[in-house]
């Protein structure tokens, strides 16, 4: 896929055997390197312009390789859409500025479509106080790496944007019906990586994320207060990390084709009728690929903003548009 978009990839990890069989499949080069070996991962670094970075969880990884980056002025991207690591990266925007290259997380599924719908809806109505965003698929199953990340917050509940503070809430402390186009799905609140970035994007003080959840996994939350301590223990998640490495590795391409990923979203102001629009696109893992490619493209050409970034504040709420198969409805209309 890299190849459509002229780009030569070097695979980079810590793994050599993975690290040879995926570049070897892929007739790629690939570079050996361990995220803790400080020295080496600047002396690799200098050969490069950009870093799109892959490795997750990101609250275990990005800080290394964003410091890494800093060191050689080497620009950072990742695919995180972790609350926390959008908050201490954008604390890197003066060190970036400085440098003069750009830290843009969150460049793929995670949260390009809903920065994009964010900043869609706000271009709408600039004075907009409220937002809310979700998302589903239709088709298609977690990868590894999403389901551990997801692991790894067992029990930590969830966040909104108050009146321009990250407030934590329970998981799942809302829930609605939303007509996507395609289908009317449930969905209920969790802490997308959105509370913070389309903060960054549009400024809106109040903003809620949802996804698309049964009814009945909706119900069962309402007693999440009674069991919350017992999925944080190391034990109860070690255990679901190692059913989730025994689990295939995500959604196979045949799924991934027939796969669609659903965006809806509304904003609202005091005294104005509120305004949806969605967004019908590839599924999740491929937009992913596709997305975080087109960005890798634009800074390789020159066209980046140095400091801290977010995808739609950079490059406009069209970007999601350049994904081939993406459609977007403002109430109803394309």
């Amino acid at each position: 896929m890299a190849a459509d978009y002229q780009l030569i990839p070097v695979l980079a990890g810590r793994n050599q055997a993975v690290l040879a069989t995926m570049a070897n499949e892929l007739s790629l080069d690939y570079i050996v390197v361990d995220l803790d070996d400080e020295q080496l991962l600047q002396e690799t670094l200098k050969s490069f312009k950009v870093v799109l970075h892959a490795a997750g969880p990101f609250k275990h990884t990005a800080l290394k390789m964003v410091n890494a980056c800093l060191a050689v002025g080497v620009h950072y991207l990742d695919i995180t859409g972790e609350i926390q690591v959008f908050e201490m990266l954008k604390r890197m925007d003066a060190s970036a500025l400085n440098k003069g290259i750009m830290v843009m997380p969150g460049v793929g599924f995670d949260v390009v479509p809903t920065d994009c719908m964010a900043k869609f809806l706000h271009n709408q109505m600039p004075n907009a106080t409220h937002l809310k965003l979700a998302f589903a698929t239709l088709g298609g199953k977690l990868s590894h790496g999403t389901a551990t990340t997801m692991t790894e917050g067992m029990g930590e509940g969830g966040a909104v944007r108050e009146n321009g503070k990250i407030v934590r809430k329970p998981l799942g402390h809302k829930g609605l019906w939303v007509n996507f186009g395609l289908k009317k799905l449930f969905v209920m609140t969790i802490p997308w990586g959105d509370i913070s970035t389309a903060y960054t994007t549009t400024g809106i003080p109040n903003i809620e994320t949802y996804t698309g959840a049964s009814p009945k996994t909706f119900s069962m939350l309402k007693w999440q207060g009674w069991y919350n301590w017992f999925l944080k223990l190391d034990v109860v998640r070690n255990y679901y990390k190692r059913k989730i490495k025994k689990m295939p590795a995500g959604p196979d391409d045949a799924m991934r084709q027939k796969a669609r990923s659903l965006v809806w979203g509304e904003i609202s102001a005091p005294g104005q009728a509120p305004i949806t629009a969605t967004l019908q696109g590839p599924e999740g893992y491929t937009l992913t690929a596709i997305s975080s490619l087109i960005i890798t493209q634009k800074v390789l050409a020159g066209n980046y903003k140095p400091g801290y970034q977010t995808p739609a504040a950079c490059y406009g709420a069209d970007l999601i548009l350049e994904i081939p198969g993406t459609k977007r409805l403002l109430n109803g209309v394309e």
